[in-house]
């Protein structure tokens, strides 16, 4: 298995800018269409817990808009040709509130990428980890 294959990482980035440009203009249709239609995929939210598909997209069509973010780093790694996990740590414009989003994207046949499983949280600003953002970026 080929790790960090810069063709996939090129791929899941694309995926990755897609869903970024559709959350900030709450394109609810695009967001439904790059998560898997499945019962399987699950969506963790920084207030909500979703199971399936129709879970998340019944939560998306009652979004009139999402907190604009600016990215402060993104980390993506491939596993293979077909998986993906896409990082990001984000801080929310005008509140300071720093963010983390995980995303696992997988190729799935006939389909191309989608978003398998997802998981978002905002940091508490007395929470001990926030020291671990300052630490730089580990080498490659």
């Amino acid at each position: 298995m080929r790790i960090d294959d810069p063709t996939v990482i090129a791929e899941a980035r694309a995926v990755f800018d897609r869903y970024e440009a559709a959350l900030m203009a709450n394109r609810t249709e695009e967001l439904d269409a790059i998560f898997w239609a499945d019962p399987r995929t699950v969506r963790f939210g920084i207030t909500e817990i979703l199971y399936g598909h129709e879970a998340i997209r019944a939560f998306r069509a009652s979004v009139k808009a999402y907190a604009q973010r600016v990215q402060k780093r993104v980390q993506i790694t491939s596993f293979g040709p077909d998986v993906a996990a896409t990082h990001l740590e984000y801080e929310r414009v005008g509140t300071g509130l720093v963010g983390r989003e995980t995303k696992i994207m997988a190729r799935i046949p006939g389909e191309g990428w989608r978003v398998v499983s997802a998981h978002v949280s905002l940091l508490a600003g007395t929470d001990p980890g926030r020291q671990a953002l300052a630490q730089p970026e580990p080498a490659r």
